[in-house]
């Protein structure tokens, strides 16, 4: 089973491959892809084996994959989350009775969810519905309330909120929770700002982890949360997992599609603008207002909102 690249792409394809176990319960599944997408799965109880895509890095890429499938074995179903070029090389050289690949022209409406799901019905020839999103990890006990701050995306600087406001939100709720800061290699500097005003403010609860988390520490972090504050981003998908409280800021991405699935405990953050959902990596008239319009009022609102429903 191929899974997508992104990390909440990956995570978004969980309904669809219980929906598979659901109908072959014993099956056993060796995940290939990214690093990130295939150390999601690793406590899969249905879990063969992990392979990590390393042909992307390699100078002969269709070559790679042809040795790869001549030894990956023989399957009953590969089937591939991915419709890149390579990928329908992939599943088109390996040895299976039956092989599949998503076509996201074919599967275009709806949820992201529900487009993984559909293709899968589309192939066993099931009509089961997406039920939650499914990670297999513990969620870690945190000692106190937690608030986990996520300012990173990784598809670009038009999906990111801005530092400065992140940070004067965690101060404003310092009082109430601790802070974790999370972010990933390349997001050192952001988060970095972020710590550095919060603690300027005089809030000493906060812990800064971008850059220090393995996939499962990050996922098992999150999942220990009492409210989380993002982006639409991977991490963003994890906490939908959990139903952890979430409010999410949205831009320039399409909400219908990438928000949380099925997460009751969510509150989405947007602007109904002319020019959004653009689904730029940077905003391309240079005013990013679908993000300077939302303020740090209308994320502490948002959680009061979500901590009242819950008391």
């Amino acid at each position: 089973m191929e899974l997508p690249t992104w990390l909440g792409d990956s995570v978004m394809t969980t309904p669809a491959i219980e929906n598979i176990l659901a109908l072959n319960p014993k099956a056993k599944i060796i995940f290939f892809g990214s690093f990130v997408a295939t150390e999601l799965m690793k406590p899969h109880p249905n879990l063969e084996k992990i392979v990590i895509d390393h042909t992307k890095k390699s100078r002969f890429r269709a070559w790679n994959i042809y040795k790869l499938t001549q030894e990956l074995g023989e399957f009953d179903l590969a089937i591939s989350f991915r419709s890149h070029i390579f990928s329908k090389f992939l599943i088109h050289l390996i040895n299976a009775k039956q092989k599949a690949i998503f076509n996201k022209k074919r599967f275009s409406l709806g949820h992201q969810v529900e487009k993984y799901n559909s293709f899968v019905n589309a192939t066993l020839g099931s009509n089961l519905t997406p039920k939650d999103l499914k990670l297999y990890f513990e969620p870690e006990s945190l000692h106190k309330p937690t608030l986990g701050i996520n300012a990173g995306a990784t598809y670009g600087d038009a999906k990111r909120w801005y530092p400065d406001r992140f940070a004067k939100v965690a101060l404003e709720l310092s009082n109430r929770f601790d802070i974790i800061i999370f972010g990933g290699e390349r997001e050192r500097a952001v988060c970095g700002e972020i710590e550095k005003i919060i603690l300027a403010g005089g809030a000493k609860n906060v812990q800064n982890l971008a850059g220090e988390t393995t996939i499962s520490q990050l996922v098992s972090k999150i999942a220990g949360l009492e409210l989380f504050i993002t982006n639409d981003s991977g991490p963003m998908h994890i906490a939908g997992a959990y139903k952890i409280p979430t409010v999410s800021i949205f831009g320039p991405t399409k909400y219908k599609e990438t928000s949380q699935w099925k997460n009751p405990n969510s509150i989405i953050l947007r602007r109904d603008l002319e020019c959004s959902p653009c689904m730029k990596r940077s905003c391309p008239i240079k005013t990013h207002e679908c993000m300077k319009s939302i303020l740090e009022s209308d994320v502490l609102e948002a959680v009061k909102r979500l901590t009242k429903e819950r008391t």
